[in-house]
């Protein structure tokens, strides 16, 4: 926007420097231990989980990765660190949780291209990152359902974005349906009583 001075004489403001996006090809690059995700070109470093994230992490693992073996489908669990490319230009790569792939031609032997069917975040160093951007971005990608796990309020909140159900929160002390199958539920008390929380 262009600003009049004092003489009449027209200046144009300082234009900001734009920060550099990220190439897939500089991402790659980064040390395996590393952890970043990249959102529209911006690559944001992730701190390591804490002991009770894994612990609920190992444990949603355990019930998605049983459930999904005993139906003989073509859905496969994949569990952090495992990207999800869910654009290319900008780049947007993510590295959820937990997540359940429904699509093998998604699966190209190095990561997920394009959205998971079911995710699972486990809430840690930052809840913004969890209940604002990734859903932002979860759902306008096309995943189906979308959980927030919250050790510290003790809470799930389930994001459908295929039915009536948008955005739901429940206790700890709750079953909960998954809602793109009919007959998966996930026990909660049973969950929090095992790893005393």
């Amino acid at each position: 926007m262009a600003i009049l001075t004092m003489k009449g004489s027209v200046t144009m403001p300082a234009l900001q420097p734009q920060p550099a996006f990220t190439t897939l090809e500089e991402y790659e690059a980064l040390s395996e231990d590393t952890r970043a995700e990249v959102f529209d070109g911006q690559i944001y470093y992730m701190s390591s989980p804490s002991q009770i994230h894994q612990a609920i992490s190992t444990e949603l693992t355990t019930i998605l990765n049983t459930y999904t073996k005993n139906r003989k489908g073509p859905c496969k669990v994949f569990h952090a660190p495992f990207d999800v490319k869910l654009n290319d230009n900008p780049l947007t790569i993510v590295q959820p949780d937990l997540m359940i792939v429904c699509d093998k031609d998604k699966l190209d032997g190095k990561r997920c291209n394009g959205a998971p069917d079911f995710i699972i975040e486990i809430v840690s160093q930052n809840p913004a990152d969890d209940y604002i951007r990734k859903l932002y971005y979860y759902k306008n990608y096309g995943v189906r359902e979308y959980w927030i796990v919250d050790p510290k309020r003790k809470t799930v909140t389930v994001n459908y974005f295929e039915g009536d159900l948008v955005s739901v929160q429940y206790p700890f002390d709750s079953i909960i349906k998954v809602n793109i199958y009919d007959d998966l539920l996930i026990n909660f008390p049973e969950i929090a009583n095992s790893l005393d929380i």
